[in-house]
């Protein structure tokens, strides 16, 4: 089993930033995508940037230039830079990663979602 941990979420004004972190463990042979996903109340869950074992990246539009997603493979641990937060970004943000257990088992896992409020 593999377990995804989010840290980093809270409280900040527009235009601040925070940094989220989301730290896989379990038996894992090796990660390929991770990503982080987002749910507004009342909205669906929506992509907001993903990122390959090769550190190719891709974003919603509407986080493009503001948001930076990483990974260090080295701790299976992806992060999600905020930067010029909009209160439009609050959500609780979920990290999602697809992983190759040592069984050969490819599988996708969710985190259990941190908060991100942004206030006007």
């Amino acid at each position: 089993q593999v377990q995804l941990v989010e840290s980093g979420g809270g409280l900040v004004q527009a235009g601040g930033s925070l940094r989220l972190s989301c730290a896989a463990s379990g038996r894992i042979f090796r990660i390929n995508v991770m990503g982080w996903y987002r749910q507004a109340p009342g909205k669906q869950r929506e992509l907001v940037a993903t990122i390959t074992g090769e550190n190719n990246s891709n974003y919603a539009d509407s986080v493009r230039g503001r948001f930076t997603i990483s990974r260090d493979n080295a701790k299976n641990t992806v992060y999600l830079q905020m930067n010029s937060l909009k209160p439009e970004d609050t959500a609780v943000y979920y990290c999602n990663a697809n992983v190759w257990d040592i069984a050969a088992i490819s599988n996708t896992y969710w985190g259990q979602g941190t908060q991100v409020t942004v206030s006007s």
